[in-house]
């Protein structure tokens, strides 16, 4: 009985390690195979590569797990605050702290449950120890709550100083805020890891503006990633119907929104204009809206002529979107197709491209050569 036991585990873990089945995509600089790596998450927004290889995910119904190299979840980590998981509200963004390999902190943005049926954007630092998040802390919370599912932007990025960009939406309802320097919706703000407001952020003594604030005139940012090469921040966001844009968020600037946007309201008519003097155009837009979420720059060397390409989800159309890039400009548009909405985007430390897919069977994809 002993030998049979034996036997069989030998021949399950031999199973086990055979390739997965991998559709074929060609593009048009490179073949690649399109691996499902893992399956069945919850609606999964946010992916981090841990220093084993492993992945950590969020999923927006308000769970955090993590994913081996091989594909296999974890349970459900421990020690989340509570979270408003209705519409696009939920568990979001996530990013690792500059110095993880000796703190295991992250930080995650999620949409937090407030007074009077009210929620607002929020983000949180914690220790990951194996399946229990520690030393939970919000380091930041906007500064209106309403109640609304809508729009709450929730990504983040670390700059190489070692500051916290976060990227806020108008909430849906509150779309002329995103003109306001008091509050925070339809903001990037720019914070240190204790939350507190960044030294030099340009309207820090501006009377009665928020001292956090980069940049404003955003709709609802769903993609931000420094620039590999400027330590710029790209970001991207949320049109209504068409205007979807990518910006390079400099500090001070006003992206317009709702004065200027190529799109328009949904079902027909005029939002604003397309242009105004002293508000900045778009590096680049799409109409109709490609519904963008997710954003990597792609620095591997794994495939070829993709070196230094952005790489964005397709919500609406089930694509991943590839763009060359001739200094700050988009030289060269590819779209592939996924087949399923693109959450979240990053290219991972092996050279693949791993993708999140925005399903209630939610999918982690690996793109690799063949």
């Amino acid at each position: 009985m002993h030998k049979l036991t034996l036997l069989s585990l030998i021949a399950g873990l031999s199973l086990a390690a055979q390739p997965l089945v991998a559709e074929t995509l060609k593009t048009e600089k490179a073949t690649l195979d399109m691996q499902t790596l893992s399956s069945g998450l919850n609606h999964p927004w946010a992916m981090q590569f841990l220093p084993d290889g492993s992945l950590l995910v969020t999923e927006r119904a308000g769970f955090m797990r993590y994913i081996s190299k091989t594909g296999e979840k974890s349970e459900a980590i421990q020690g989340l605050p509570a979270v408003h998981a209705k519409g696009q509200g939920g568990l979001l963004g996530l990013v690792l702290d500059p110095d993880f390999a000796t703190n295991k902190t992250i930080y995650f943005s999620f949409s937090e449950p407030r007074d009077g049926g009210t929620n607002a954007t929020a983000v949180a630092s914690a220790v990951l120890d194996g399946q229990t998040l520690k030393q939970v802390k919000v380091i930041f919370r906007q500064a209106e709550a309403i109640d609304s599912n809508y729009h709450y932007g929730g990504r983040l990025a670390f700059t190489p100083a070692g500051e916290l960009f976060i990227t806020m939406g108008d909430r849906g309802s509150r779309r002329d805020d995103a003109q306001k320097l008091s509050g925070h919706f339809g903001k990037i703000v720019k914070v240190n890891k204790d939350g507190s407001a960044a030294p030099g952020n340009p309207f820090a003594t501006v009377a009665d503006a928020k001292a956090d604030i980069w940049s404003y005139g955003h709709r609802n940012l769903q993609g931000a990633a420094i620039h590999p090469q400027t330590g710029a921040l790209w970001t991207h966001e949320h049109g209504p119907q068409g205007g979807d844009e990518i910006n390079i968020a400099t500090a001070g600037k006003n992206y317009g929104w709702p004065v200027i946007t190529y799109g328009e309201e949904y079902g027909g008519g005029v939002i604003g204009q397309k242009t105004k003097a002293g508000l900045e155009q778009p590096l680049h837009y799409w109409v109709p809206s490609i519904a963008p979420s997710g954003m990597s720059f792609y620095t591997g060397t794994q495939i070829n002529g993709w070196q230094n390409n952005l790489l964005i989800g397709s919500l609406k159309f089930g694509q991943l979107v590839r763009l060359e890039l001739t200094g700050d400009k988009v030289s060269h548009e590819e779209r592939i197709r996924i087949g399923a909405r693109i959450r979240d985007v990053q290219a991972g430390p092996d050279g693949a491209v791993y993708l999140l897919t925005d399903e209630d069977d939610g999918k982690l994809l690996r793109l690799s050569p063949q």
